[in-house]
C-alpha cells in the first residue's frame, strides 16, 4: 500500500540532527545511481531528478517551475517524491515535494557544519531571507543551540520578514561587517556574482554555500576559495555542473585537487585546527533526496 506522506502532518515529526546521522549513514553504503531529465517549454521548467542506492531503493524527484505564477498569486514551484522499492520495484510513498527539498537542502549543510565548523561556534550569519534561509535557522539552531543568529539580505523588508519569523535573529545592515564577525556563515542566495569576500573571511570560519545552482551562479569570490579547504557533498554535482566551482576551476584560481572530499570520503571531513577556514559547497542531488525520503518515511511509519 502507497503511503501519501504530506507537509503539515510530517514536519514536525523530524529532527535535524537524525536526518544529519541518516546522511552520513547513507553515504558509508554502496554509491547512487542519477540521472537528471530537463523539459522547457517558454520559462517553464519540468525537472525530474532519479536515483537508486543499493538497500535504500529508488526516488523520483519530480518539479515543475512556473515563474509566472507569481504574478498570479500562485507558487511558482509544484511537485513531488516517489519513493520505490529496491526489492520488489512497488512505489512505497509519495513525499511533499517541499517537505523533501527542506529537509535535505538544509540537512546537507548541516551535515558538513557538524564535522567541519568549529563546536564552538556562537556567531551565525544567514545570508539570504528566502525559504531556504528560515530552513537553516532552524536546522542549525538543532546542532548550534548556543548561537546567537545574524540575518543579511539585498531587501530590508525580507530581513525584516525574516526577524518577525524569528524574533531572536539580529538583522546586519553591512555583509562585510557580518561576515568578519561570524563564525559560521550560511549562504542561499540567487547571486550570478560573487557576495561573499575571501578578505572577509577571519580565521576558524565556516563557510556554507547553497544558492548557486547553475553554470552561471556564485556566491563566493575566487579568494574564499583560495584561503579555505574546499569540501562538496558530491563531486558528481558539483565540479562541472555549478558555477561557484566550475568558473574558477576553469580560471584556473582552483584546481580539482584542491577539493579535498565528497560525503562518499566522510573520513575526511575534519578540521585539522581551530584557525583554519573550511568551506562546503552544497549541490545537492537526487542520492540526497533518496536518502532524505528513505528517512522520513522510516519515522512516519515508526510513529504510526
Amino acid at each position: 500500500m502507497t503511503v501519501m506522506i504530506p507537509f503539515a502532518e510530517a514536519d514536525p515529526m523530524l529532527d535535524w540532527l537524525a536526518l544529519t546521522d541518516a546522511l552520513a549513514a547513507g553515504h558509508q553504503g554502496p554509491k547512487a545511481d542519477v540521472a537528471d531529465v530537463f523539459l522547457y517549454e517558454g520559462q517553464n521548467t519540468l525537472l525530474n531528478r532519479s536515483a537508486w542506492i543499493a538497500g535504500l531503493g529508488l526516488a523520483v524527484k519530480c518539479a515543475t517551475i512556473f515563474p509566472a505564477n507569481k504574478a498570479l498569486g500562485k507558487p511558482a514551484i509544484g511537485g513531488a517524491v516517489n519513493l520505490f522499492s529496491g526489492t520488489d520495484g512497488a512505489l512505497e510513498a509519495i513525499l511533499d515535494f517541499h517537505l523533501v527539498t527542506k529537509w535535505k537542502t538544509a540537512g546537507d549543510s548541516l551535515l558538513a557544519a557538524r564535522l567541519l565548523a568549529r563546536p564552538d561556534s556562537r556567531n551565525i550569519l544567514i545570508v539570504g531571507a528566502g525559504t531556504v534561509g528560515q530552513s537553516l535557522r532552524q536546522a542549525y539552531g538543532a546542532a548550534f543551540p548556543d548561537a546567537r543568529f545574524t540575518i543579511w539580505n539585498r531587501s530590508a523588508e525580507g530581513a525584516e520578514a525574516f526577524r518577525q519569523a524569528f524574533p531572536d535573529v539580529t538583522v546586519a545592515g553591512d555583509l562585510e561587517q557580518a561576515v568578519r564577525g561570524a563564525d559560521i556563515v550560511t549562504s542561499a542566495t540567487m547571486s550570478t556574482a560573487p557576495l561573499i569576500k575571501g578578505q572577509w573571511l577571519q580565521p576558524g570560519t565556516h563557510l556554507d554555500l547553497i544558492g548557486a545552482y547553475r553554470p552561471d551562479m556564485r556566491e563566493a569570490d575566487d579568494a574564499a576559495l583560495q584561503k579555505a579547504r574546499i569540501f562538496v557533498d558530491s563531486r558528481d554535482t558539483t565540479t562541472h555542473h555549478i558555477g561557484e566551482l566550475k568558473i574558477p576551476i576553469a580560471a584556473g584560481a582552483i584546481t580539482q585537487n584542491d577539493i579535498i572530499a565528497d560525503y562518499y570520503a566522510l573520513d575526511q571531513f575534519k578540521r585539522h585546527n581551530p584557525d583554519e577556514i573550511t568551506l562546503f559547497k552544497n549541490g545537492g542531488g537526487a542520492h540526497l533526496d533518496l536518502m532524505t525520503c528513505r528517512h522520513i518515511l522510516d519515522v512516519w511509519q515508526a510513529r504510526g
